[in-house]
């Protein structure tokens, strides 16, 4: 469900990072988040996509992102998951989770159920969250668009893609578990699109990530694949996809 009409946004700190850029936190009705901009306005903005651990504990992976892309030229922001960090619990969800951790720890397979039960309403709700965030962000006098989506979940950068026309172009960070219905929803994906695969990573079903790549159906993708876990992308994979922004956003 969207936020309600007339939903505004409200700066609640704000820091000039030694680099030069601003950092201002945010609440949009109840739902915190992150902007980050450069020294050059107005500025192309990029959403930071993450996985539901919390900002607080993302902090530093986001931060680091934001300064390399401000380096570059964009302005990015974030906001706090539904069910995450400081954010009402959803019993839903959790459960799901719980669901997930038995079945790992037990060596089972994760069933399409488990799958679908834990992405399929993180995408529901949480899409229409950053359309209201988008909203807000480009009223900014310092966000002159175009706009790109960089980051996981998976399945939410898709259905992004799909669903919102200001979104340009997206650097999706496969490694989440990915329903058999977001297949589909990617087929009907047509912006570039710069797909970071991590071949040794612990968590993820390469070949379902593999196969989600294949159907997407942006007529320019690109797959980045490096050897290494989750946490291992190297520094070069990141530098690839600012140029990919580059290129599409400037």
């Amino acid at each position: 469900m969207a936020l309600p009409k007339g939903t505004t946004m409200h700066f609640t700190s704000d820091q000039r990072l030694d680099d030069g850029v601003f950092e201002r936190e945010f609440t949009l009705g109840e739902i915190p988040g992150i902007l980050w901009t450069p020294a050059s306005a107005p500025a192309p903005l990029i959403l930071l996509g993450h996985p539901p651990l919390g900002l607080r504990r993302m902090y530093p992976g986001l931060m680091a992102r934001a300064r390399h892309s401000a380096a570059e030229g964009f302005a990015t922001a974030t906001i706090e998951l539904p069910g995450s960090g400081d954010r009402p619990r959803w019993p839903a969800a959790e459960q799901a989770r719980a669901d997930l951790r038995r079945a790992t720890e037990a060596g089972e397979p994760v069933t399409d159920e488990i799958i679908d039960a834990l992405i399929l309403p993180l995408v529901d709700k949480a899409v229409p969250e950053w359309q209201a965030a988008l909203d807000a962000l480009l009223s900014l006098p310092e966000i002159g668009g175009p706009v790109g989506y960089s980051g996981g979940v998976i399945s939410i950068g898709t259905r992004l893609a799909v669903v919102e026309p200001r979104i340009s172009a997206a650097v999706l960070f496969a490694g989440s578990f990915v329903p058999r219905a977001v297949f589909e929803e990617a087929r009907q994906v047509t912006v570039p699109l710069h797909v970071l695969l991590q071949w040794d990573d612990e968590g993820n079903d390469r070949q379902a990530a593999l196969d989600l790549f294949d159907a997407f159906g942006s007529k320019e993708k690109t797959l980045h694949a490096n050897m290494g876990g989750h946490t291992g992308v190297p520094q070069f994979a990141g530098d690839a996809a600012a140029r990919f922004f580059t290129r599409h956003l400037k």
